[in-house]
Parts: C-alpha cells; sequence; structure tokens
C-alpha cells in the first residue's frame, strides 16, 4: 500500500461532502472496502494529484460520518439520524463491523464481564443448548428447534428438524451452523435456516450409506475436521469424522473394550497441542464415567479415566458431571454434584485419583427451587463453572476463585457458552438467557 504525496482524501456519500486522511482509513483495515481503496491495485485511485477530487459513494452520509469518527477515534456514537441498527448495516458494506463490535465491548475477560442483556420468550425446558457463534451471535437449542441469533441479537429464521430433537449443535463459522438430532447430522446456514449439507456415515463392513443418531459435536482447530458422536442400529457405535470443507467422511472410531459406549459420549474436546480428541462419557447418561483421549492417527486410546475401581478422595461418593481439559496446565478439570471442581493429571498414562476442591462452595448462593448439572467452560486461560444460578470464574495458575457472575431473574442455569468476545447464560424457568460482555478498553 502506497501512499503518495499528501494524505488527504475527498468523499461525496449520497450528496454531502466529507474529507479525511489516508492514516483515517487505514484504520479500517485492509479486509474492508475503505482499507482496500488505498490499494495501488485499487480500479479508480484513491488519491489525485491535488486531492479535491471527490469519491462518490451511494449511501447514508448520517452513517458514514458516524463510522468515519469510529475510524478516528475508536468510538461509536450513534444519533437519531443513524440509530444502532441502520448503522450496523452500513458498517456491514463498510466492512467495519468488527471495529463497530470492537467498541461496543472489549476483549473477554472473566473479572470484567458486565451484564448487558437478556433475551425471553423461548421455553428451554429438557435437554437445551446454547452454543456463542464466532461472531458474538448465538443459538439455542429446544427440542426439535433452534433459534439463531445474530450478534446485535435479532432472531434470525428458525432452524426445524421435523420433530428431530436436537442433541447438540455448532457454528463452523459464523455463517455455517451444524445441528447433530436423532435423524443424523445437518450444516445449516446460520443466517436464513437453509440446508448446506447432510452429512452421512458409511462402515467398511456395509455398502451403502447408513442411519445414525448423532450426539455431542466439536470441531478441529484450523481446518482439523468434524467430529461427533454416533450411535447406528446395528451396535456401529463410535465416533465420525468428516472433512470441515467437503463434509466427506474420511475417518470412524469404533467402540472397543478400552473406550466403550463413544457413541454416548457427552463432551467432545479437540485438543491442538496433543493432536488428539477428549471425549467424556458421563453422568447421569451413563453410571461408569469414562474419560480418555483418543489418537485416531494411532487408532488407539492413549490417556484415560474411569470411577470404576478409583480411588475417591472424600468420605461422599462423587460423581463427575462435566469435564474440560486444560492443555496449559496438563489437566482435565471435572466438576461433580456438590459443586466441587476436580483435577485429573493428563500427563501419564493413566490419571490415577481425581484431586476434588471445595474452593467453589465459598461464594455459593441461595439454592433455587430448581436444580441443574453444573457444567464446565475454559476460554483465554480461564476456568467457568455454572453453579445452580450464577456462573464463577477461576483465574491464575492455582484457579482461584475471582468472580462470580448472577442475576436474581431466571433461575437455574442449564446451560452456558462462550464465543466472539461474550458469555450467553441460559436459564431453565423463565424462558430466558443472559448476555454478559466486557466493557470496549479506554484508548488514551
Amino acid at each position: 500500500m502506497a501512499i503518495r504525496g499528501h494524505d488527504r482524501v475527498r468523499f461525496n456519500v449520497g450528496g454531502r461532502i466529507f474529507e479525511t486522511t489516508t492514516t483515517t482509513l487505514a484504520n479500517a483495515g485492509r479486509d474492508s472496502m475503505l482499507g482496500a481503496m488505498l490499494d495501488d491495485n485499487w480500479s479508480h485511485p484513491l488519491l489525485s494529484p491535488d486531492g479535491r477530487e471527490d469519491h462518490f459513494i451511494d449511501r447514508n452520509p448520517d452513517c458514514f460520518s458516524v463510522l468515519l469518527d469510529l475510524l478516528r477515534t475508536g468510538e461509536l456514537h450513534p444519533s437519531p439520524a443513524a440509530p444502532e441498527r441502520l448503522l450496523y448495516k452500513e458498517a456491514a458494506f463498510y466492512g467495519l463491523l468488527d471495529h463497530v463490535r470492537a467498541a461496543k465491548f472489549g476483549p473477554f475477560d472473566g473479572n470484567r464481564l458486565r451484564y448487558a442483556a437478556s433475551i425471553s420468550g423461548r421455553a428451554p425446558g429438557d435437554g437445551t443448548a446454547i452454543r456463542a457463534a464466532p461472531d458474538g451471535g448465538c443459538c439455542v437449542a429446544h427440542g426439535s428447534m433452534v433459534h439463531v441469533y445474530d450478534w446485535t441479537l435479532d432472531e434470525l429464521p428458525p432452524i426445524s428438524l421435523d420433530y428431530q430433537r436436537v442433541n447438540d449443535a455448532g457454528y463452523l463459522s459464523p455463517s455455517r451452523l451444524v445441528v447433530t438430532a436423532r435423524g443424523g447430522m445437518c450444516l445449516f446456514s446460520a443466517s436464513d435456516a437453509r440446508l448446506l449439507h447432510r452429512y452421512e456415515v458409511a462402515h467398511a463392513s456395509a455398502t451403502k450409506k447408513k442411519s445414525f443418531t448423532a450426539g455431542a459435536l466439536c470441531f478441529g482447530a484450523r481446518g482439523g475436521g468434524v467430529f461427533a458422536s454416533c450411535k447406528g442400529r446395528c451396535n456401529e457405535h463410535g465416533i465420525g469424522v468428516w472433512d470441515e470443507n467437503t463434509g466427506q467422511q474420511f475417518d470412524f472410531f469404533y467402540d472397543s473394550p478400552d473406550c466403550a459406549s463413544l457413541g454416548e459420549a457427552d463432551r467432545l474436546q479437540w485438543l491442538d497441542d496433543r493432536n488428539c480428541l477428549m471425549v467424556s462419557t458421563l453422568f447421569p447418561k451413563t453410571d461408569n464415567c469414562f474419560i480418555g483421549l483418543l489418537d485416531l492417527r494411532l487408532k488407539k486410546v492413549v490417556w484415560s479415566w474411569r470411577d470404576v475401581g478409583s480411588v475417591l478422595l472424600g468420605a461422599e461418593e462423587k460423581r463427575v458431571l462435566d469435564a474440560i481439559a486444560i492443555e496449559e496446565s496438563g489437566s482435565v478439570c471435572v466438576v461433580n454434584q456438590f459443586d466441587d471442581l476436580g483435577f485429573l493429571d493428563m500427563r501419564g498414562r493413566c490419571a490415577g485419583a481425581v484431586r476434588w476442591s471445595s474452593r467453589s462452595r465459598l461464594m455459593k448462593g441461595t439454592m433455587p427451587d430448581e436444580l441443574c448439572y453444573p457444567k464446565l467452560r475454559a476460554y483465554r486461560g480461564q476456568l467457568f463453572s455454572s453453579m445452580n444460578d450464577s456462573v464463577s470464574v477461576f483465574s491464575g495458575h492455582e484457579w482461584v476463585l475471582t468472580s462470580r457472575l448472577r442475576r436474581s431473574y431466571g433461575g437455574s442455569i442449564c446451560d452456558f457458552s462462550i464465543g466472539g468476545d461474550r458469555l450467553f447464560v441460559l436459564h431453565s424457568e423463565e424462558n430466558v438467557f443472559d448476555v454478559w460482555d466486557a466493557p470496549p478498553l479506554t484508548m488514551i
């Protein structure tokens, strides 16, 4: 990108003249329309010899004024003539949505989160899930429906699976959503609910595609594949693997004596550093919990833990209800029915005993009328655990309890998800999910 001579630029936007500099336009980034106009390969040179040529753009001038100030100051100030909804549409045209989001909320930090909004009107009921989108939107699965919201929290056309109960959902990208259900697994457009692809399972012993129930879902890093737990009609249970771009199956890891019930997995998590898939089959779906790392290249379990025969550190029997791997510390964090956190060592061949901690009890509140099983998430070096009607944040190498997020409205938390610099919390009682984000960083 070459800037020649002076750097003043004039625009005629909808009949109104604006003058700015190439330095300001460069703040838009090369992936934006305004940033791309600085490129030498742009069809119409942005810089004229005297800097007085007007470049006409047939768009809303009031919104352009606000967006130009955003590039100058990093702050967003909607006006009556440029309301937020219209601003978002204009920002999308110029390729400035990331700048708008950065001005609305800052980088994610569990200790800086603030309550931002509540969305009501969807009864969660049994077995629901909420999933964050990479761009700050989300989806809520309920029964055979998936309700989709963009990053402005406007509801998009819902996805209907024709009475097939949704088991899991996940964003392959901001515009593509994978949904697993009793009838299989499909890829949908997140913006208009169009069916884009139907994933299929074929087995080496069969000559045709087989019907299957898809359960837990996850994605590999950097295009590493789509993984889902699968149950077939003829005991063909295991983990299916599909190409992220083509949607074609290229592997299947079957149940075996050392890792039975893979098709019943509650949680899948891809571990990029280890190049392995963590599979967790947990209580109450099964009485005997299993957590294992599968090396799909070697076709074997390279690390595992079971509660059968394991040493229980404590007087009470503690059931593992959720598990999440923390690669930075080489451990798996688990949570039990008492909301205690526990840790398993991933660095050996076998995990050994769970090291339980009762730190989560330190900030418990009033027990709600309807209890929900706790859930775990790890994000950007922090650990999050839902506990009845609140989400606790643990930070540092010792996972010290540093924050607690709670609202009095909505009741118990049945699920939560983190993505797009936002935390989404789905409640079980009051038809509501909450949105939490961090305030934008102050520019000096």
